[in-house]
């Protein structure tokens, strides 16, 4: 078993530059990870299973359950985990709940399942479910760029109070 926290994320500046061809928007946004948190719990299991204590969240369309379902296909792994979601981060607030716990579902897995996946390939898979995901990556303090999925941390801020 295995327990990690996934914590949420502001956007300290936010630029949008323009649509791409994809539908996406090309942004450089400042991105700062805050104490507001996410708990996942992760046991091996048959297959994929998911419990969260929000009624609200089902498996069918949960960021950590096509993470999952991602790091299965492209490890070639039939491997299977019970993922159990505590809600602490608002649902649809701007904060990246569902992007975290998708990053800490390939963090949990990768360590789980023994994969041995490096940051690049976790990043490369963290990308393709949320342009969000791969910050949650890396936490502290980042610049994103392209859709926010192309991270370069920055030096931290000094700790403040930030009221949302």
């Amino acid at each position: 078993m295995l327990t990690i926290s996934a914590y949420a994320k502001i956007n300290l500046t936010l630029e949008v530059l323009g649509r791409r061809a994809d539908g996406y928007h090309e942004v450089a946004t400042v991105l700062q990870a805050i104490d507001l948190r996410d708990t996942l719990r992760f046991e091996e299991h048959q297959g994929i299973s998911f419990q969260c204590d929000h009624p609200s969240l089902s498996s069918l369309d949960n960021l950590a359950v096509k993470a999952a379902r991602l790091l299965q296909e492209s490890a070639g792994s039939r491997q299977g985990a019970s993922i159990s979601l505590k809600k602490g981060i608002p649902i649809a607030a701007g904060l990246g709940g569902g992007a975290t716990d998708a990053a800490a579902t390939l963090r949990a897995l990768n360590e789980l399942w023994e994969l041995g996946l490096s940051l690049n390939q976790l990043l490369q898979l963290a990308s393709r479910v949320s342009s969000d995901a791969a910050f949650f990556l890396y936490g502290g303090t980042a610049l994103g760029q392209e859709r926010g999925e192309r991270i370069t941390p920055l030096p931290p801020l000094p700790p403040s109070w930030v009221v949302l």
